[in-house]
C-alpha cells in the first residue's frame, strides 16, 4: 500500500507555499476524481494538500454591477442550490443539478471539477456559455483566464506548477437573456454525459442580439459552435434557423469515440440536443 503525507493549510498563502516547496504535491478538495485515480493505482502523489480547511474559499457572492464570484471550493450542490445562481444563472444551476448524484454533488467542488478537466462533465459547457473566467493564484500572483482558454484538452489545463484555481468569475446576465442546458446519457440518469448542450440567447423584441451555443462531453474540450451563433445574430429563432444551427453544432465537434458511442452517433446526438435546446430558448418547450 502506497503512503502519502497529508497537509492541511488554513490559508491560500500556506497552500501556495506547500505546493511550491513540496515535490510531487497535489491539492485535493472533494476528492471525487483524484481519490479514484489513487485507488486504481494510476497516480501516486507524495503529498496531498487538503484545501477544505481554508476559510471563505467556498463563498458565492454576487454584485450586479460586476461579477458573480464563486469560490473554487464551493461544491456542485452549492451552485445547484444557491438562490443567487438559481435566480440569475438558471442555466448553471440546471447543469449542476444533473451532475452524477446527490452524494457526488455534495462532495465535488467546482474548482476541482475544472482543474481535473474531464471532458465528460456538465458544468464546463454551461460556464463557457456564460462567458466565465477562472481566477488563478500562486506565490507569483493572481491572473485570470477565460474558461475556454483555460481548458486545453482532456485532463489538460493551463494551470501552472504550484498554481490553484481560487474562484470563478461570471459576468452579470444581460437583460433579456434566456438559457438552458440539456444532456444525454446512454445508461442511467446518473451516468456521465454522452453529450451536453449549453445554449444562451439575449433577445430584444424577439430578435437574437447575442448567442452562445456550446457542445460539451463530446470533444476533448467544450466547443463553441461559433458559425451557428453567427447565423442567429440579428434573426428570430425560427424552426428553419434552429435546424441550420443544430447542423452547424454537429459539424464543429470532433467526437471522442468511447464506450458511449462512435463519432457519427455522437454527432447525431449533438444535432438533436442542440435543436431541442434552441427550441426551449424559442419558447417551444420547457422553461429557460
Amino acid at each position: 500500500m502506497r503512503r502519502f503525507e497529508l497537509l492541511e493549510p488554513r490559508s491560500m498563502q500556506a497552500a501556495w507555499q506547500i505546493l511550491a516547496h513540496h515535490e510531487d504535491s497535489r491539492p485535493i478538495a472533494g476528492g471525487t476524481a483524484l481519490l479514484i485515480l489513487i485507488n486504481q493505482g494510476l497516480y501516486f502523489p507524495k503529498t496531498l494538500v487538503n484545501l477544505k480547511k481554508i476559510k471563505d474559499a467556498s463563498d458565492i457572492t454576487y454584485d450586479p454591477q460586476h461579477d458573480l464570484r464563486i469560490g473554487a471550493l464551493a461544491s456542485i450542490y452549492d451552485l445547484e442550490t444557491s438562490p443567487v445562481i438559481r435566480e440569475y444563472y438558471p442555466l448553471l444551476a440546471n447543469a449542476c443539478h444533473v451532475v452524477a448524484n446527490i452524494r457526488i454533488r455534495n462532495m465535488a467542488t467546482i474548482g476541482g471539477n475544472l482543474a481535473h478537466a474531464d471532458y465528460q462533465s456538465d458544468p464546463p459547457a454551461a460556464l463557457i456559455a456564460l462567458d466565465a473566467r477562472v481566477e488563478l493564484s500562486s506565490q507569483k500572483g493572481v491572473r485570470e483566464l477565460s474558461l475556454e482558454k483555460f481548458l486545453v484538452g482532456s485532463y489538460e489545463t493551463n494551470l501552472e506548477p504550484a498554481e490553484l484555481i481560487t474562484a470563478l468569475l461570471v459576468p452579470p446576465p444581460p437583460q433579456g437573456t434566456r438559457g438552458t442546458y440539456l444532456k444525454f446519457t446512454t445508461r442511467s440518469s446518473e451516468d456521465r454525459p454522452c453529450a451536453g448542450i449549453a445554449a444562451r440567447v439575449q433577445m430584444k423584441n424577439g430578435i437574437c442580439e447575442n448567442v452562445r451555443l456550446v457542445v460539451g462531453a463530446v470533444s476533448s474540450t467544450p466547443i463553441r459552435a461559433r458559425k451557428a451563433e453567427e447565423l442567429a445574430r440579428g434573426e428570430r429563432l425560427t424552426p428553419k434557423l434552429i435546424r441550420e444551427m443544430a447542423l452547424e453544432a454537429a459539424k464543429v465537434v470532433e467526437p471522442v469515440e468511447d464506450l458511449r458511442g462512435p463519432a457519427g452517433y455522437k454527432r447525431r446526438i449533438v444535432e438533436v440536443l442542440a435543436r431541442r435546446a434552441l427550441d426551449v430558448l424559442a419558447g417551444k418547450g420547457g422553461a429557460a
